[in-house]
């Protein structure tokens, strides 16, 4: 047997005990009542046509049923296609049809959406809705329950259950193939990493559209308790925190931020935690220090991509080995069965030398099976000998320690987001009065970067910030839109045509968001 869901088949948890706790809600379910949610919406799924293989658009906020989705997803050896609930038409749309997406499940937040899109995706021959309705859809309460005793259809390690969307240079997300087998394996390498344990408590402000949800799976591999928080709030957060005595908090550069600059006495509310997380972006020296100083909690800074399953192929520093934290810049070591090799840039066969700059290769069990329908996008990133280029540039220093220094990519990750400027671009340039425009990350103390624009106008065409802003805010999803829009004669480019990003970097790196 090789489906991932038997995670929750473990004789060893008490069907009693909470296995789920959504504070919002007041609502928790219990190891029992989540194995049996899974297998009543597996089982329903599979009633209304839904078979092994078929692909399946989750289309939710963070909630219990979006992790019961999952769940029964893969319950039945169908594939999830994870999207967020801030995605807007032609995004969702790109995802089901990339996909050939039979079954979309959602709710009152994304019905009018899918409504929209629908006669556009010919696959789409099924809609679940939970707490809602619209036509021709399936109400979730509707499914009956299930034999307790249903079991996971069989399933090969290397059968797909997963396509994770990750934005790509070309402007149109990649499918990331993630099977069972990866799966299973990254759940087994985070507990490690973090020594999770029955008694833990987690804290978990990751989209579950992402592939940060491991986090949550993992804890519940390990027999422990999944405290869903839909969006971080400081606050709430230390409320949660001290509320359900948190052991394993998530985080990230701007929650670490927050936190160093919180009230004085917050460090009784997190007296429980033994670890946080960080990810999603470069965690500054200064803030990492100050944190590690004011809270005395090891943080588990993490290197990892969609296409590992965060770390489940990746590094992380770890709560007990403190060395790997004295410097406050480091991502750690390789965790489970994870392989970290440099290589130079130009020619990914050449290995580099401890200390030598050049861009990070991964190899390991939870790298992904390539891109869906994407073999030349595959090829030039995941190597046949194992080894996946990660566009990242970095060195290991002679301990094995991972350094990452700078990006290949000109990708912006804003408060753990990752935002591709072409993608951006390719929106903004459809505006009629628009000839030019470039996207790129600046610095911000609080979030790592955020995503500005400097646009060229056409002759004689007029353009306001708050008309220009108003156009992104209806084409893209709010993180990606330019928190700056500035309006240029020019766009530095070599030859006229090779857009000098860094350039625009350098010289606006001083300006103060607006948006």
């Amino acid at each position: 047997m090789s489906n991932v869901t038997t995670l929750l088949d473990a004789k060893s948890v008490p069907a009693a005990k909470a296995a789920l706790i959504c504070p919002s809600r007041n609502e928790t379910y219990s190891y029992g009542k989540l194995r049996d949610e899974m297998n009543r919406i597996g089982l329903g799924l599979s009633k209304i046509g839904v078979n092994k293989g078929d692909r399946v658009c989750i289309y939710l906020d963070s909630s219990p049923e979006y992790l019961i989705s999952y769940l029964a997803i893969w319950r039945i050896g169908a594939v999830a296609v994870p999207t967020n609930i801030v995605y807007r038409g032609e995004e969702l749309l790109h995802a089901i049809k990339d996909a050939g997406a039979s079954a979309i499940i959602t709710d009152s937040l994304g019905v009018n959406v899918v409504a929209g899109i629908r006669q556009n995706a010919p696959t789409l021959s099924h809609i679940i809705c939970v707490n809602s309705s619209c036509e021709g859809s399936v109400a979730w309460e509707s499914f009956p329950h299930a034999p307790a005793a249903m079991r996971a259809v069989n399933c090969l390690t290397d059968d797909l259950c997963h396509i994770q969307y990750t934005a790509g240079t070309t402007g149109k997300p990649k499918g990331a193939m993630l099977t069972h087998g990866n799966w299973m394996t990254a759940l087994d390498a985070e507990r490690e990493a973090l020594r999770l344990r029955q008694e833990d408590v987690y804290l978990g402000i990751y989209p579950m559209g992402h592939v940060g949800l491991s986090w949550g799976f993992s804890i519940l591999r390990a027999g422990g308790t999944y405290v869903i928080m839909e969006r971080f709030d400081l606050d709430r957060y230390l409320d949660i925190a001290e509320r359900y005595r948190v052991t394993i908090l998530a985080g990230m550069p701007p929650v670490l931020h927050s936190l160093v600059h919180a009230p004085s006495g917050t460090e009784k509310r997190l007296m429980d935690a033994r670890v946080i997380i960080s990810g999603g972006g470069q965690l500054l020296p200064a803030v990492w220090e100050a944190f590690d100083h004011r809270f005395h909690i090891p943080v588990a800074n993490s290197y990892g991509l969609s296409e590992t399953i965060v770390i489940g192929s990746g590094t992380t520093t770890l709560p007990d080995y403190p060395h790997l934290t004295m410097n406050y810049q480091s991502v750690g070591v390789a965790v489970g069965y994870t392989e970290v090799s440099i290589v130079d840039v130009d020619h990914p066969e050449k290995e580099l030398a401890f200390g030598e700059r050049g861009e990070i290769a991964l190899r390991g069990p939870s790298i992904a099976k390539g891109y869906w329908n994407l073999p030349e996008a595959t090829a030039a990133v995941f190597r046949k000998d194992g080894w996946f280029l990660t566009g990242d540039i970095g060195y290991l220093d002679e301990e094995g320690i991972l350094y990452i220094t700078d990006r290949k990519k000109d990708m912006i990750i804003m408060s753990g987001w990752k935002i591709y400027p072409t993608e951006v671009e390719n929106v903004i340039i459809q505006h009629p009065a628009i000839a030019d425009v470039a996207v790129f990350g600046i610095p911000d103390e609080r979030k790592g970067e955020v995503p500005v624009a400097a646009v060229v106008l056409k002759p004689c065409t007029s353009l306001t910030e708050t008309e220009l802003g108003s156009y992104c805010r209806s084409h893209l999803a709010g993180y990606k839109i330019p928190r700056t829009l500035m309006f240029v004669d020019s766009l530095p480019r070599v030859h006229g045509w090779k857009l000098l990003r860094r350039t625009l970097r350098e010289t606006y790196s001083t300006h103060s968001p607006i948006l």
